[in-house]
C-alpha cells in the first residue's frame, strides 16, 4: 500500500473555520482550568467550572478539529468529494454557536445550559448527515471506514446522553445521572474520538512515514474487540457488576493493543527513516494510550476504586492520548493545507518556501516536552493533593498551550 496526500477539494476555508476556533477553545479551556487550579487540587471535577473547562477542551477544541479534520481527511480516505460545502460552513456556524453557548452557561448557569445544548445537537446533526451522505457514496472495501463509522455512532450516541444530562439539570426527572454521566464520558472518550484516531492513523501514519508494502491485518480485531470492550464496559455501569467491568477494560486494552500491532508493521516498512519531529508526538501519544489502557485494566483487577484517582487517570487518557494525538498530526496537516493552498500553483513561478521552513521543529520539540512535563506533573500532583504543583504544572500547560496556537497562526501568516 503507497502512502497518499492529505490533499482534497474541499475549500481549505472549511475545515479551517473549524480549526481556528478550536485553538482558542483549547487556550480557553486551560486558562480555566488555571484559574481554578484549587478546585483541581482538592479532586473536584464535577463542579460547575470544571465542567465548562472540560466541555472547552472536548467539544470546543477536540470535536471541532475532529469535525475539521474529517472534512479534509474523509474524502481522502474515502476518494469521495464532500456532499455539500455550503451546507458545512452553516454546520459550523450552528455548532460554534451552539458549543460555545452551551459551554459558558454550562459554567455560569447550568440550569439553562441544554438551551445551548439544543443548538449544538442540531449543528452535530448536521454534521453526522454531511459525513453520512459523503461516506455512503464510497463503496469500495476501506480500512478506516469501519472505524470512522463506528466513531460517528459514539459521537451520536454521545450527543444524545449529553442532551439527557443537560435536561436534568434543568429540569430533574431522571434517577440515573452517574450512570449515565459515566456512559457520555466513555462514548465520547473511548468510543468516538478513540476510533476516530484509529481510522486516520491508518492513513497518516503510513503517509507521514512513507511506507509501504504492510497488511493491516489486526485492523478488524482491532474494531471489534474495541467496540466489544465499549458495550461490555458501558454494560457494567448499569448492571453493577464488577466483572463484567474488568472484562470491559482487557477487551479495550486487547483491541487497542492489536491495533498497536498494526501501527508497529507500518512503521517497520517506512521508507523514511528520520520522522518529522511533531509526527513522533503523536507516536508518542498512542504508547500513552496503551499505557492508560494497561493501567486501567490493572486497576479494575485491583478493585481501586477511589473517584480522584479514576478522574485523573480520565485526564490523563484525554491529554496525553487524545490531545497529544491532535497536537502531532495538527502541526503536519495545517503546514501542508495552507502550503498547498497559498504556494502550489507559483512553484516555478517564484521562490516559495518549504514545508520545513513553515515549521520551526526546534520550537515544537520544546513546546512537545512542556507539554508531557505539564501533563504528567499535573496527574501526579492532583492525585498527592499538592496544590502549589497543580497550580504551577496547570499554568506551564495553559501557558504552552497558547504558544503552541502561537506556533499554528504563525504558520497561517507564512
Amino acid at each position: 500500500m503507497a502512502a497518499g496526500s492529505i490533499q482534497s477539494d474541499t475549500n481549505i476555508k472549511l475545515p479551517l473555520a473549524f480549526i481556528l476556533y478550536a485553538l482558542v477553545a483549547l487556550v480557553v479551556s486551560q486558562l480555566i482550568f488555571f484559574l481554578n487550579s484549587d478546585v483541581l487540587a482538592m479532586g473536584y471535577f464535577r463542579v460547575p467550572d470544571i465542567w465548562m473547562g472540560a466541555h472547552f477542551l472536548l467539544l470546543g477544541y477536540a470535536v471541532m478539529i475532529a469535525m475539521g479534520a474529517m472534512y479534509q481527511l474523509v474524502p481522502v480516505a474515502f476518494l469521495t468529494n464532500i456532499w455539500n460545502q455550503k451546507f458545512g460552513f452553516i454546520q459550523f456556524f450552528i455548532t460554534a454557536v451552539g458549543v460555545t453557548a452551551f459551554t459558558v452557561l454550562l459554567g455560569i448557569k447550568s440550569e439553562y445550559a441544554i438551551v445551548g445544548g439544543i443548538i449544538a445537537i442540531i449543528g452535530t446533526i448536521m454534521f453526522i448527515i454531511q459525513m453520512a451522505n459523503t461516506i455512503v457514496k464510497q463503496k469500495t472495501k476501506n480500512v478506516s471506514k469501519k472505524f470512522v463509522i463506528g466513531a460517528i455512532t459514539c459521537f451520536s450516541l454521545t450527543i444524545i446522553a449529553g442532551f439527557i444530562l443537560a435536561w436534568n439539570l434543568s429540569f430533574g426527572g431522571f434517577a440515573n445521572h452517574n450512570t449515565l454521566l459515566s456512559s457520555h464520558i466513555t462514548l465520547g472518550v473511548a468510543g468516538w474520538f478513540t476510533l476516530l484516531i484509529f481510522g486516520f492513523s491508518y492513513k497518516l501514519v503510513p503517509m507521514f512515514s512513507l511506507s509501504h508494502g504492510f497488511s493491516m491485518k489486526w485492523a478488524n480485531r482491532a474494531f471489534v474487540t474495541y467496540v466489544a470492550g465499549l458495550v461490555t464496559l458501558i454494560s457494567s455501569f448499569w448492571v453493577g457488576s464488577e466483572l463484567l467491568q474488568t472484562i470491559g477494560w482487557f477487551l479495550l486494552l486487547a483491541g487497542f493493543s492489536f491495533f498497536v500491532l498494526d501501527i508497529k508493521e507500518i512503521l517497520s516498512k517506512r521508507i523514511k527513516k528520520k520522522l518529522d519531529k511533531p509526527f513522533c508526538f503523536s507516536l508518542i501519544a498512542i504508547a500513552n494510550g496503551l499505557v492508560i489502557h494497561t493501567i486501567a485494566f490493572g486497576f479494575s483487577i485491583s478493585g481501586i476504586e477511589n473517584d480522584v484517582i479514576w478522574s485523573w487517570l480520565v485526564f490523563l487518557y484525554v491529554m496525553a492520548w487524545i490531545i497529544f494525538s491532535i497536537l502531532g498530526y495538527l502541526y503536519k496537516i495545517v503546514p501542508f493545507l495552507w502550503w498547498t493552498h497559498k504556494y502550489a500553483d507559483k512553484i516555478g513561478k517564484s521562490a516559495v518556501p518549504t514545508l520545513k521552513d513553515m515549521i520551526n521543529e526546534k520550537h515544537s520539540v520544546l513546546l512537545f516536552i512542556f507539554f508531557f512535563i505539564s501533563v504528567v506533573g499535573l496527574a501526579i500532583s492532583g492525585v498527592l493533593y499538592i496544590g502549589v504543583l497543580v497550580f504551577i504544572f496547570q499554568g506551564l500547560l495553559a501557558l504552552t498551550s497558547l504558544l503552541y496556537v502561537l506556533s499554528i497562526f504563525r504558520v497561517l501568516t507564512m
